[in-house]
């Protein structure tokens, strides 16, 4: 077992770098940019309208009104009053407005007239060398998408999970991009559950090495059960992964069945591909939860069987010196007239006997796995 674990010690820097390389995404905004606004840019055909100096959500939607194609502003954690503007010149209903504002909302897709909102919760693995009772395993985000005819906004929260790197790539496809918002809305969806794939591996990672550690023997002063503390942590961290995992399904279902205005016929095609890869990643959490489960159970009768070996070795103890004690006893009194006061040989007869009778029950134990 201990090779095992530092097997897994040795590798496990590679395969987290490899898990989570959403992770090395620049996250500052665009110093060049106004308020919360991290980019923002006018596409036709696919391609990206090359416009000089940065321009204002108001000059994009002028542009695209003139000439045609679609606009994407990306927003990271705007306050109201930066979000208000942009608000007012699309048209966003404002309960979709407040929610994007405020954040911690549960993955839901809601239709507003002729926008489509959809929340996504982003998953980040936390990186840490071992695995602690206060070990912060999953770290969440918040990814908000406002999708119209010709528009799509991206609100973001958090620290991590910048969208830049998946502009850059989606201006790669031309072909997709020319789909409209709908293939920006496929993009975000996909790059959400691609990372919730990576997260996914890293925590089985975990998983395994904690269980190997609970059916493994105890290191030297380490008591059995005193897992639990790391396997309830662990169990916690699932459950935020579950939390943003399970809601998600139901809209990328309804994106891929259900025919929509705003989204392309062709685009929804890719939607059941990523439907499928929730539905999978899904099953995985399920599943850790249930696994977790059952370690947890497992370290607990490990911890009772502990404890009851314990009782019974003090048990035997105790019974191997009851003999002594009842002799001592006996003798012990002080009477003129006891049997065998003044034998010569009773003295070391009755230790004699004594040990004999220790060494007994002691054998007697030992062998029935009692010491």
């Amino acid at each position: 077992m201990s090779m095992i674990r530092d097997l897994r010690a040795a590798v496990r820097p590679a395969l987290r770098k490899s898990s989570a390389p959403y992770n090395t995404y620049d996250t500052t905004r665009d110093p060049s940019a106004s308020s919360a606004v991290v980019d923002c840019a006018v596409y036709r055909d696919g391609k990206r309208l090359d416009t000089g100096a940065c321009q204002t959500p108001h000059e994009a939607m002028l542009r695209v009104r003139e000439a045609g194609g679609f606009a994407w502003i990306g927003l990271h954690e705007p306050t109201e009053a930066e979000f208000a503007g942009i608000a007012a010149e699309f048209g966003l209903h404002p309960l979709a407005v407040e929610d994007a504002v405020h954040a911690h909302q549960r993955p839901k897709l809601e239709r507003y007239d002729d926008t489509l909102f959809t929340v996504f919760k982003t998953i980040h693995y936390v990186d840490h060398a071992e695995l602690t009772a206060t070990s912060e395993v999953v770290e969440t985000g918040e990814v908000m998408c406002f999708t119209g005819r010709d528009f799509v906004i991206t609100v973001r929260h958090g620290g991590k999970g910048s969208l830049r790197a998946l502009r850059h790539g989606l201006q790669k496809d031309t072909e997709l991009l020319a789909k409209g918002p709908s293939a920006v809305l496929h993009a975000i969806a996909d790059h959400v559950v691609d990372g919730y794939i990576a997260v996914a591996a890293a925590v089985q990672d975990d998983i395994d090495e904690v269980e190997i550690d609970v059916f493994s023997a105890p290191a030297k002063g380490s008591p059995r059960g005193s897992d639990a503390g790391r396997i309830y942590q662990l169990k916690r961290e699932v459950l935020e992964f579950k939390r943003a995992v399970s809601p998600l399904l139901r809209p990328m279902q309804l994106l891929s069945e259900r025919p929509m205005r705003l989204v392309d016929p062709d685009i929804q095609k890719y939607f059941r591909d990523v439907a499928d890869h929730l539905v999978r990643v899904q099953e995985e959490v399920i599943g850790f939860d249930e696994l977790l489960n059952s370690i947890l159970q497992a370290n607990l009768a490990q911890a009772t069987v502990a404890q009851n070996e314990d009782m019974r070795k003090i048990t035997s103890w105790a019974a191997i010196i009851a003999v002594p004690t009842a002799v001592c006893g006996v003798y012990g009194m002080n009477f003129d007239h006891m049997p065998e006061l003044h034998w010569k040989y009773g003295y070391p007869m009755v230790l004699t006997g004594i040990i004999g009778l220790c060494l007994a029950i002691h054998r007697t134990l030992k062998r029935n796995g009692w010491l």
